[in-house]
């Protein structure tokens, strides 16, 4: 192999076997452009070579779902003349670079891929993990991924509603930031597409200039890091989130004007990305001059100028006869637009430098024919699964639930997203005081849900359980809440697919989202796959980030998650049938098998827990709060209710339920709260006879005190003060 052969590997990132087979499909040796269009393209964060195979496992559509294959975002028919679209993405190899741009930019991203469908954003939220806090960087981290999502996401005046945060050692190196955003059609409104068509229309650059930040951003997404991260500070793009408002209202107004035929947002690989699939997706060509492509820096190369990712930009399709008016619109809006060249019916993208012929291909080699492989992977047999789970012994609870306050897991979040302006555009009923967020649909007023899902703890010990769980329980606080699941939309991170182990995670993980959402009659439409996350041969923790968006009839009377008054009853509805961990017994590190009927049963309890908010406000029960048990137990659960100066006592009946049991976590299982103890039993008893629950009364709300069992009496003001404080 020659010198030059093996730098251009090294510098684009390709296989041997990768470039034999680019020069195979082009019928010569790649010129310097055609090395970088087939690097970004043929990149894992591009192209899913190692991912494809399977994902085609995921049931993508029923009835409310419509055919989006290749969009930008998936898309919900909600019925009323109402749709949505939307969809998650990480951003994680940006942020651990540079956190703050890394996770504003990818906030800037994801709305983009709403917005280019022509949807209106409405709704934003985040699925973050990070390693230890005392960990190299972390802190540093923490506050730079925070800071980035509140400032960008402020700005841009969308509401970020809620999100998930999780901590574990294995994220050290590679901590994960995941963005999902939601997008309003109302009815009439026109959904744009990104398949280019029409011979002679015009191919028009839109938005903020091209500058050299995010150049192989792509690329550098698809690779593991080593001890120079700092180096590839270049890769990362820089957002503007003023330039991004602007963007939105020029777009939705372009398009409700009926000026463009296609639109599609420069993300990875930008103008590169942007330009080979709509030519490809359409089966026409594109002539394309880079030499007018407004940028910021007049020195950069074509190779530059095709691979940078500067932010807030946009490539659309319109008729000759309409270009005046929409650059009109573009300018009112102060924004660049500039028409690089035009539709061919000939199905080649030929980039030009003036004059010179860059390269001409058919784009279907480069978006059509990248590389898939069948990566070795082992079927799923984790070793943690166990028939029974033991009660910890000698363990001292005291002790135990001190040291709760000082670990991330457990605290409360405000210091997160108290940073996030939850409430702009006044559709948000429900946000992150609550597990699940609700808006208000502008034409219906029906209520829209959100949630995410995928618990770390559960995901170390059995990615395939761990998978289910991503799926079923923000299912499960959705349906509390009175709100049923439509759709999932997924950001599946992952480490090294080279490896078999690595493999196995993800298959397993895969198959498992597509068996839960076929249960729930919730497909899979859209998502994205970050394969990668490793650090000097460290990998992340199997982590399939899930995203779910709901319906229901109002946002009025949806029940909080806190405890609303002293002198109420708390009553848990207790599942018998599936046990998991516990974080005080997390030494054995073990969760119980998934049996034959677990997935029918879990998914006929879901739908019944939805029913339940119905039936409570139709029989006028007063259940007054709602809440899963989650990590932590009954015991912590409690914790993160307690509100004002209303706190609680579970020392009435420890015969029944020991020190062990209240810190157990409980999967599907929940507490309510209420003024009538008997009626409320009584109710749910009847309402949940088919199912092998344990309902009964756990303690009761009282003012200023914290009992959680006669032994552990924990100061009230001390402890909600360092459990609000968190981190």
């Amino acid at each position: 192999m020659s010198s030059d052969l093996s730098q251009n590997l090294k510098i684009y990132r390709l296989s041997m076997e990768e470039y034999e087979k680019m020069k195979t499909l082009l019928g010569h040796e790649p010129n310097v452009i055609e090395w970088c269009l087939f690097s970004a393209l043929w990149s894992e964060h591009c192209s899913y070579k190692s991912s494809k195979n399977h994902l085609r496992k995921f049931s993508f559509r029923n009835s409310n779902t419509p055919d989006m294959d290749g969009e930008n975002a998936g898309v919900v028919d909600l019925g009323y003349g109402e749709k949505i679209a939307f969809k998650m993405e990480s951003h994680n190899h940006p942020s651990f670079i540079e956190p703050v741009q890394g996770a504003a930019t990818g906030v800037g991203g994801i709305l983009r891929d709403i917005f280019t469908m022509g949807a209106r954003p409405i709704m934003s939220a985040n699925y973050l993990c990070f390693g230890d806090i005392e960990a190299p960087r972390m802190k540093h981290l923490m506050k730079g991924v925070v800071k980035g999502i509140s400032s960008y996401g402020n700005c841009v005046g969308v509401p970020t509603v809620t999100g998930q945060t999780n901590f574990h050692p294995l994220y050290n190196k590679n901590i994960l930031v995941n963005a999902l955003s939601v997008g309003y059609f109302g009815p009439e409104q026109r959904m744009a597409l990104s398949n280019a068509s029409g011979s002679g229309n015009l191919v028009v650059y839109v938005g903020a200039k091209t500058g050299r930040d995010g150049v192989h951003g792509a690329s550098m997404a698809s690779a593991s890091f080593d001890d120079d991260s700092e180096s590839k500070k270049p890769n990362v793009q820089i957002g503007d989130p003023f330039y991004e408002k602007l963007l939105i209202e020029a777009c939705l107004e372009v398009l409700e004007k009926n000026l463009v035929v296609a639109m599609q947002d420069m993300g990875a690989a930008g103008l590169t990305s942007s330009s080979f699939e709509m030519s490809s997706k359409g089966q026409v060509g594109f002539i394309l001059d880079l030499k007018k492509v407004p940028l910021r820096d007049s020195s950069m190369t074509p190779e530059d100028i095709l691979l940078s990712e500067s932010q807030e930009r946009m490539l659309l399709i319109c008729k000759p006869e309409k270009l005046s008016e929409l650059q009109e619109t573009f300018k009112k809006w102060s924004l660049d637009s500039a028409v690089l060249g035009e539709v061919q019916s000939d199905r080649k993208v030929k980039l030009m430098w003036g004059e010179e012929v860059l390269t001409n291909i058919d784009p279907d080699l480069i978006v059509e024919e990248a590389p898939r492989y069948d990566r070795p992977y082992q079927p799923w047999n984790s070793l943690q699964k166990t028939q029974a789970l033991q009660a910890p012994e000698k363990i001292n609870f005291q002790s135990l639930i001190e040291k709760a306050f000082k670990t991330s897991k457990l605290n409360r979040f405000q210091w997160i997203y108290n940073q996030y302006d939850q409430r702009v555009g006044a559709r948000t009923a429900t946000a992150c005081e609550s597990a699940v967020a609700h808006a208000r649909l502008d034409h219906s007023g029906r209520g829209l849900a959100l949630a995410v899902g995928c618990r770390t703890d559960l995901m170390v010990m059995d990615a395939q359980i761990g998978a289910f769980d991503a799926v079923y329980y923000p299912a499960f606080q959705m349906a509390l809440k009175g709100s049923v699941a439509l759709s999932i939309t997924d950001c599946l991170n992952f480490g090294n697919p080279q490896k078999p182990e690595i493999m196995s995670q993800f298959v397993a993980s895969v198959e498992a989202i597509a068996s839960a959402s076929v249960q729930l009659n919730a497909p899979v439409i859209s998502g994205n796959v970050s394969f990668y996350n490793e650090t000097l041969d460290e990998n992340i923790p199997p982590t399939p980030a899930i995203g779910m968006v709901g319906m229901r009839d109002s946002v009025e009377d949806i029940l909080p998650d806190y405890f609303q008054a002293p002198m109420e009853y708390i009553v848990r509805v207790k599942m018998d049938w599936l046990q998991s961990y516990t974080w005080l017994n997390s030494l054995e590190q073990k969760v119980s098998q998934f049996t034959e009927n677990t997935h029918a049963d879990i998914a006929g309890f879901i739908k019944q827990c939805q029913a339940l908010d119905q039936k409570r406000q139709a029989e006028l029960i007063p259940i007054t709060s709602i809440k899963a048990i989650g990590l932590g137990g009954l015991a912590v659960t409690c914790l993160k209710m307690v509100q004002g100066n209303v706190g609680f006592d579970l020392s009435f009946d420890t015969s029944l339920i020991p020190e062990s049991e209240l810190f157990r976590d409980e999967l599907y299982s929940f507490i309510v709260t209420t003024t009538d103890l008997d009626l409320t039993i009584s109710f749910l008893k009847k309402h949940f006879k088919n199912f092998p629950v344990d309902i009964r009364k756990v303690g009761e709300t009282v003012t200023e005190k914290i009992h959680i069992s006669k032994k552990i009496i924990l100061d009230f003001k001390t402890t909600k003060s360092q459990f609000e404080k968190g981190l």
